[in-house]
């Protein structure tokens, strides 16, 4: 339900002496919230956006301590392994908490983004780990 149908519903009932019929309408609207605006920023999109950028430097991190030709960077790769696991707890906090589904600005689709890139991240990160204690 939207202001336009919220308007039209007034400008119908206003001329016939029904106002009274456009109360439904109104509490319609109040009962469903609308979607968020492109550019607004909810709470949602701003911890999906952090989960995802964390899963990101982890991938990034963790790619690395990968490429890293002796294999001694354990410190590279644990720091990969926390980021990824941090984006994951903070994705799926921002999936489990949306309300709505993807596309409507709560941020669910970022969440589910989020816990994509934190899975790779701690992929990245473990093997990173495991290959410096094998060369160490």
């Amino acid at each position: 339900m939207t202001i336009v149908r919220l308007v039209l519903a007034t400008v119908v009932a206003a001329p016939s002496g029904a106002v009274g019929l456009a109360a439904p309408v109104v509490a319609d609207i109040a009962a469903h919230p609308t979607a968020a605006e492109g550019l607004t920023m909810s709470a949602g999109r701003l911890g999906s956006t952090v989960a995802a950028l964390l899963g990101l430097a982890g991938v990034i991190i963790g790619g690395l301590a990968l490429a890293h030709p002796r294999g001694g960077e354990t410190r590279r790769g644990a720091i990969a392994l926390a980021a990824g696991t941090a984006a994951l707890a903070l994705g799926a906090l921002v999936v489990v908490t949306s309300d709505s589904g993807i596309g409507t600005g709560n941020g669910r689709g970022g969440g589910y983004v989020a816990l994509v890139v934190g899975l790779i991240a701690v992929v990245v990160g473990g093997v990173a780990v495991a290959r410096s204690r094998r060369a160490g």
